[in-house]
């Protein structure tokens, strides 16, 4: 049976509904041109998973309050500043379907819009001296950063091993899923080694999350994002990682050229999805995926059973079972 959001978010889906326009609120400005653009990110906002982490994540391990709406507002407003930023980064146009903020008003409002949600996001947090909040929430973003350029310095020689690509994604993302049970965690009153294993059953969300979007890559679902689209970037993700570990100096030598020919030949990144899969690697990925997934329920039940717990453990499971 699949899994829907509406059940899972069912134990929070009145705070979901109330940090809405709570967050409507953290973005509202006097400036009209602001104004407008704040009005057009709030409309195009997708599932609102991490929202459902910090509220789900504060149930389970104490008493969701006012700081639990203000740590989600936090997460919301420093990652979309972040979105805002790496769509200028890598010059995209569209996001979730939709046109990205500096297609529409061009990359110099696009940096200042950017930059207007980090303020918005640390004066929040200042005013109600949320600072464990804060100290949360910003380390996320520092180690976001890390990743993305870990992954630049390493993709321009192609030799990331296992061992960085862990680092790149638990960086890149699971860092903000952490950052958003931890968050749940303190805004709730609980304990630090509480607080702790939230950050770590985020994390290891995280990873398995992280994985999983890079299986799409190899064509294992039929929806989801475009086949081969990491290949051509020459992202070097788990799957061909673990194959190229795998193979002969010679196998080896091939492949890797056609990673380099990818963007702009179809042979070259077909060669390589066929190779990876008569290699292994698709069942690899999927074995450390379901490890990583593991360990999150093993935290998990370190805490006491109840609604939230339930709804977050589904919440892990509609993450690995997802198609897009």
């Amino acid at each position: 049976m699949s899994l829907r959001l509406d059940d899972i978010k069912a134990p929070v889906a009145q705070e979901m509904i109330a940090f809405e326009q709570k967050f409507r609120g953290s973005m509202k400005t006097k400036v009209m041109l602001l104004d407008k653009i704040m009005g057009y990110i709030v409309k195009r906002k997708g599932k609102q998973m991490r929202p459902l982490f910090v509220f789900l994540s504060a149930g389970t391990s104490g008493t969701i309050n006012e700081s639990t709406y203000r740590g989600a507002s936090l997460i919301e407003l420093l990652h979309t500043a972040t979105l805002v930023h790496d769509d200028v980064v890598d010059n995209s146009n569209y996001r979730r379907g939709f046109f990205s903020v500096n297609a529409l008003w061009k990359n110099k409002i696009a940096v200042l819009v950017g930059d207007f949600l980090l303020s918005r996001g640390l004066i929040l947090s200042v005013e109600n001296k949320d600072f464990d909040l804060l100290s949360i929430v910003t380390h996320a973003v520092r180690e976001m950063s890390e990743g993305e350029l870990l992954q630049m310095e390493k993709a321009r020689h192609l030799d990331i091993n296992e061992e960085v690509y862990y680092e790149v994604i638990r960086q890149k993302t699971a860092s903000l899923i952490a950052s958003c049970c931890a968050v749940g965690a303190s805004s709730a009153g609980a304990e630090k080694n509480q607080v702790e294993w939230m950050r770590s059953f985020g994390e290891k969300v995280g990873m398995a999350f992280q994985i999983k979007d890079d299986l799409f890559d190899y064509g294992e679902d039929q929806i989801g994002k475009p086949i081969g689209i990491d290949i051509k970037e020459k992202k070097m993700t788990l799957p061909l990682i673990h194959s190229l570990s795998k193979t002969g100096w010679w196998e080896k030598r091939k492949v890797m050229s056609a990673v380099r020919g990818a963007e702009k030949n179809p042979k070259d990144v077909k060669y390589v999805i066929e190779f990876v899969k008569n290699s292994g690697g698709i069942e690899y990925a999927q074995k450390i995926m379901n490890q990583y997934h593991q360990g999150a329920i093993d935290i998990l039940l370190q805490f006491p059973e109840s609604n939230y717990r339930t709804s977050l453990s589904k919440l892990v499971e509609f993450t690995i079972q997802r198609s897009v």
